[in-house]
């Protein structure tokens, strides 16, 4: 097959996922379908820019197709794929801590507010104020709050992603909301879900 966009959207996500092994077309469809969405994901989970986030998504998709067999038709697609660019992106990050545990930065110079200044639009205050409270919260609550608010998945599309139950995931949800406001409040940024 030749991967032209428009063939592309004849295809469900299943359809590609069970027809890349024999075809990588499928898989450069399923790659153009996707890298967008994880490219923004990556951005709003780890905060890193550019290169850095080219590289864990490079790194997820080749994990992806290693692990075509792997997948399962009862899991969503979609969900299958953010929860390996989510693994991907948080050992990255674990790396990252650990190798720079010693050193200390201001916000400014951190990597997080780069990453932040290239992520976002021009007169974009109030989402850049957003991002940088999001950028405070423990790893567990930033990306629930990713996932739902800013990804806009269902609570079983979050299930799937970082396999815990609903009931953990909407806990999860309403304790992040709960410390976003309260970072919100010491920022003073008013801000209700």
């Amino acid at each position: 097959m030749i991967a032209t966009s428009e063939r592309c959207l004849t295809f469900s996500d299943e359809e590609l996922l069970a027809r890349a092994p024999q075809d990588m077309a499928y898989f450069q469809c399923l790659y153009d379908r996707y890298e967008a969405r994880l490219l923004r994901y990556i951005h709003r989970l780890v905060w890193v820019a550019g290169e850095e986030a080219a590289d864990i998504l490079q790194d997820a998709f080749l994990k992806i197709w290693t692990n075509l067999h792997a997948y399962h038709p009862a899991l969503k697609p979609s969900s299958w794929i953010y929860r390996i660019v989510h693994n991907e992106a948080i050992s990255w990050l674990r790396k990252r801590r650990a190798y720079g545990r010693d050193q200390q930065t201001t916000w400014e110079a951190s990597p997080e507010a780069q990453a932040m200044s290239e992520c976002q639009p021009e007169g974009a205050d109030q989402q850049q104020a957003i991002a940088g409270i999001l950028a405070l919260l423990h790893p567990n609550h930033r990306e629930v709050l990713v996932l739902r608010f800013l990804e806009e998945m269902s609570y079983a599309e979050i299930s799937d992603v970082l396999r815990l139950p609903e009931g953990t995931v909407a806990t999860r949800i309403n304790r992040a909301k709960a410390a976003f406001a309260q970072a919100a409040a010491k920022s003073n940024l008013s801000f209700t879900w």
